[in-house]
């Protein structure tokens, strides 16, 4: 099935803005869908052009960019999206493995019938634009689906670092958005994960938890060039 796109690709003149939000949320999309690549470079003179911005908010989205980890600013070179060494890699997605256990350890269990219902039509609606190829709204709803599940977890800090590691591994997780038969296989994870929120089965819901995220990452390093790979720009 191929997947399409519902939003004007980084390549086209997005309509001007602005407003920091969307630079930023454009920017993040364009990276977690493969339209920017690693160490490729965010020019300030480019971005003001495509959204109509000054240069104090192209700025600022980059600095919140940068504060999220999805890129980074080097001297001379400016920003770059960020790339990754294969330890890297290894350490961002251990810590991944660490909150995510931790979490689910906190969770009261069973789920109460109205989380369940609230997951169940995320992920519905997430089958729906898989088989619609809707990118965007691919990437959004699972966003939301896990930051409703691991807001369950009664630790608002212990979420928030949850999100902020997924977001560090940006371009990594990107790997398993785009292709459909991944995609399809982390739908039945969430199901699995639902059932074992209702049944109260910790263990489960635990390694479900752990297993969910090792796809993409193994993704990552047997089909990328590693920043500890290849030869210094």
């Amino acid at each position: 099935m191929p997947i399409t796109e519902t939003k004007t690709t980084s390549l086209q003149t997005a309509t001007p803005t602005t407003a920091l939000a969307d630079i930023v949320t454009t920017l993040e999309e364009d990276i977690i869908f493969g339209r920017l690549f690693p160490r490729e470079r965010l020019v300030e003179d480019a971005l003001m052009a495509r959204f109509g911005a000054k240069r104090h908010l192209v700025r600022q989205a980059l600095g919140e960019l940068e504060r999220m980890g999805i890129i980074v600013k080097k001297q001379n070179k400016g920003a770059l999206i960020r790339d990754y060494s294969r330890a890297e890699v290894e350490e961002i997605y251990e810590m991944r493995e660490l909150l995510h256990a931790r979490a689910v350890q906190r969770m009261p269990l069973p789920a109460p019938p109205a989380l369940i219902a609230s997951l169940e039509e995320i992920n519905r609606r997430l089958a729906t634009s898989l088989r619609a190829g809707d990118l965007r709204s691919m990437y959004h709803l699972n966003n939301e689906f896990h930051d409703t599940l691991f807001g369950h977890c009664q630790n608002r800090y212990l979420a928030e670092s949850i999100r902020h590691f997924a977001w560090q591994a940006h371009p990594i997780r990107s790997f398993r958005i785009a292709n459909p038969e991944l995609f399809a296989h982390a739908l039945e994870e969430h199901d699995q994960m639902i059932a074992a929120m209702r049944e109260g089965d910790r263990e489960r819901l635990e390694q479900l938890c752990v297993d969910h995220i090792q796809p993409s990452k193994q993704a990552y390093l047997t089909t990328r060039p590693l920043a500890d790979e290849r030869d210094t720009p």
